[in-house]
């Protein structure tokens, strides 16, 4: 299975429905907080494009945000893109 990583701000609504989204499918993942770390925001934008948080990685490749994830969950193709 792909390690998922998480990056995350403490102030974000967006990351804890994630991380609980996750935790409610029983997926481990790793959480980066980036609240305070302007290199890894900046590595994120570069690898994503996106400034938002959370930013989720499925193995070396982003998914996206809270809203991916949830789209992924609800068409039942979480563990199927998590065992490729």
């Amino acid at each position: 299975m792909k390690k998922v990583v998480i990056y995350t701000t403490t102030y974000c609504g967006y990351c804890t429905a994630a991380k609980k989204l996750l935790e409610k499918q029983g997926i481990a993942f790793t959480e980066t907080d980036v609240t305070t770390d302007d290199s890894k925001r900046t590595w994120l934008v570069e690898q994503t494009g996106q400034r938002t948080v959370p930013q989720i990685f499925f193995g070396d490749t982003p998914i996206g945000g809270f809203s991916e994830l949830s789209e992924i969950v609800s068409n039942n193709k979480l563990l199927s893109l998590l065992n490729t």
